[in-house]
């Protein structure tokens, strides 16, 4: 190797390690910064608590506190302290005031307050902290937050459980251990802006898929790994492609992705078990569980789906996809609709 090789490679070595000190500074500076922030908004709230409940009996000076300290503080410092912001911090205080200064862990700090000024919508507690953990977790930005939370992300994920399979799911810190804790039903993918009306292909589906792989694998759940598209199978000279294969790093298997631009049909069961067949034989090294199979299609008849899988060895679903954001009230009506026939079939009577 000539000297000029070795001293250009020495040059990116150093210029890639000054990167790293750079980047890591930063980072450091940013948790630093809004680790202070969010200690600080939460003393805002807990002195704006303790000053309401002096003023109960003035209730007009209740009324107005908000507005005349958010007076105050924009004129010494500008934005960030209007009477929404200062009603945030309140209620952060409120939710948070038993966690901060006591059993507050450092995964707290890593969420921004604009984070937490979407989870403090969430009333129901065990909802609220599912989301803080699948937050940290999945590193999801504010919008990506946003977009689960509205989606209904946490009760699609629940649909198919019991009383008891949500409870210990949340124990385990909401880490899927079983198949049946990936599935949802259905799995939103408005992100792909493709027209629910308009004829699209299965091609143009998984191209529309793959340009916004990240959003489509926090669809997915917890855990998942991108592997290959279109993974070619060849047997006596024939060739077959699984649409998508990934693989969930807590599952430790490979789960494969069909993808329909139609309704379920019975056959897609038996490609779907071809393809976890070879898999487990070709694919899976030691220490790997047995593959699952996720058939996503535009409709399913869930008694068609139910003759076509049942005795099947192999682990294998069938979900709905829409391709539009229902509003929260049709998403609702739809789980409820599902939920009870899932419990009918377990002849559990619904509640």
């Amino acid at each position: 190797m000539s000297l000029t090789i070795i001293v250009k490679n020495e040059f990116i070595t150093v210029v890639q390690e000054i990167k790293l000190i750079i980047n890591k500074a930063r980072y450091n500076a940013f948790t630093a910064v809004n680790t202070e922030m969010l200690k600080a908004y939460f003393e805002i709230g807990r002195k704006i608590v303790e000053e309401e409940q002096k003023g109960q009996k003035r209730a007009e000076y209740g009324q107005n506190l908000l507005e005349a300290i958010s007076k105050e503080l924009t004129l010494e410092f500008g934005r960030g302290f209007s009477a929404t912001a200062l009603k945030n911090m309140r209620i952060f205080y409120k939710i948070y005031k038993d966690k901060i200064g006591q059993s507050v862990t450092d995964e707290f700090y890593k969420l921004s307050w604009t984070h937490y000024c979407e989870l403090i919508k969430i009333e129901d507690e065990p909802k609220r902290k599912y989301f803080e953990k699948y937050a940290v977790a999945e590193n999801l930005s504010v919008r990506d937050l946003k977009r689960q939370m509205y989606s209904l992300h946490y009760e699609r994920l629940h649909l198919s459980k019991d009383k008891k399979a949500l409870i210990e799911y949340e124990r385990k810190s909401n880490i899927p251990t079983r198949s049946e804790e990936l599935i949802k039903d259905p799995y939103v993918l408005e992100f792909l802006d493709l027209d629910e009306k308009s004829e699209y292909t299965e091609k143009e589906l998984e191209i529309g898929i793959l340009d916004k792989l990240q959003r489509f694998m926090l669809e997915l759940g917890q855990g998942f790994s991108f592997v290959a598209r279109q993974k070619r199978i060849t047997l006596d000279n024939d060739h077959f492609y699984i649409d998508l294969l990934f693989y969930n790093i807590y599952l430790k298997c490979y789960v494969v992705i069909d993808l329909k631009t139609r309704k379920f049909k019975h056959e897609d069961a038996g490609q779907m078990n071809f393809y976890l067949n070879y898999i487990k034989k070709e694919l899976n090294k030691e220490g790997d569980n047995e593959p699952v199979g996720i058939i996503l299609c535009t409709e399913k008849d869930s008694v068609q789906a139910e003759f076509a899988i049942s005795g099947i060895e192999n682990k294998m679903f069938a979900s709905k996809y829409k391709l539009y954001l229902p509003t929260a009230e049709e998403l609702k009506r739809e789980l409820v609709k599902e939920r009870e026939m899932v419990l009918r079939e377990r002849g559990v009577e619904y509640e």
